[in-house]
């Protein structure tokens, strides 16, 4: 500074213009500085997410299904012999007594009707006599070669190749070979817990935006389960949506109160403000 007051002139080589210039070189850098910053600030990523369905929430009050509502189920006892033909019994959501085809004590002292766990507005032939599974074409008596009581190949107390209390070859209980669907009495699953996921380095810096679609089934646990890309957005994005997704948890769907597994479609939108 005493340079640049003529100070000294004598012993330096200097010239103020350079001091001045330096100075207002130095300035205008730091002003940069300050406007990346809020540049940066103002167009942080943040996330909008919505969980739908494929039933509008306003319209979950439906005309119950006459023919299915999805679902499925199996059992069994490690039997040799394939599950025997017949009908499934009585249909319920709140499953006591499991389906069997071997009647081992013909008189009980409590009498408690088999069933299985299918909506009860499924209008298909039933049975307390002849039960079996719809799809064998077996003829002895057998509970097949599953597991977990009732009957078939597949697990769970039901009827049939699936998992669960159900009949056929889906899960989670109903019958017509798939999880539940929303409507017909099934009620949309809710999310409680839905952490924002986080915004891919190559989406942020090409200004990438746009909604990734999710197909997932939420089980009766309250967790999403087989998550799939149904519609792609690309730039890792797709990466991320399924990653913080499985995270999430739900109040499941219920049918006539009881919690039940359904298909559901979940957007994720990636935007930037």
């Amino acid at each position: 500074m005493p340079t640049l007051l003529g100070v000294g002139y004598g012993n330096y080589n200097a010239q103020p213009n350079n001091f001045v210039l330096s100075f207002l070189i130095h300035i205008m850098l730091a002003f940069a500085i300050l406007l990346a910053t809020k540049f940066f600030v103002d167009n942080t990523p943040k996330i909008r997410q919505t969980v739908i369905s494929l039933i509008d929430p306003s319209e979950l009050t439906l005309p119950p299904s006459s023919k299915e509502a999805g679902g499925g189920g199996g059992g069994g006892n490690l039997n040799k012999l394939d599950a025997s033909a017949g009908k499934p019994p009585k249909f319920k959501m709140d499953q006591i007594t499991p389906p069997t085809a071997e009647i081992k004590n013909p008189d009980p002292k409590l009498v408690v009707n088999q069933s299985v766990v299918v909506p009860p507005e499924v209008k298909l032939p039933t049975s307390q006599t002849q039960v079996g599974d719809p799809l064998s074409k077996a003829l002895l008596a057998s509970n097949g070669s599953g597991i977990g009581s009732g009957i078939g190949s597949g697990s769970g107390g039901g009827i049939g190749s699936g998992t669960g209390r159900g009949v056929g070859p889906g899960i989670g209980g109903g019958i017509g070979g798939g999880v539940f669907r929303v409507g017909g009495g099934v009620s949309a699953p809710v999310a409680v817990y839905s952490p924002e996921p986080d915004y891919s380095e190559e989406a942020r810096k090409m200004k990438h935006q746009g909604v990734v679609v999710l197909q997932a089934i939420i089980g009766a646990d309250g967790r999403p389960r087989d998550l799939r890309v149904a519609r792609s957005l690309g730039m890792g994005l797709d990466e991320k949506a399924l990653e913080r997704v499985k995270t999430w948890r739900f109040d499941p769907a219920k049918k006539d109160g009881v919690a039940v597994a359904v298909y559901v479609n979940i957007e994720v939108a990636f935007n930037l403000y």
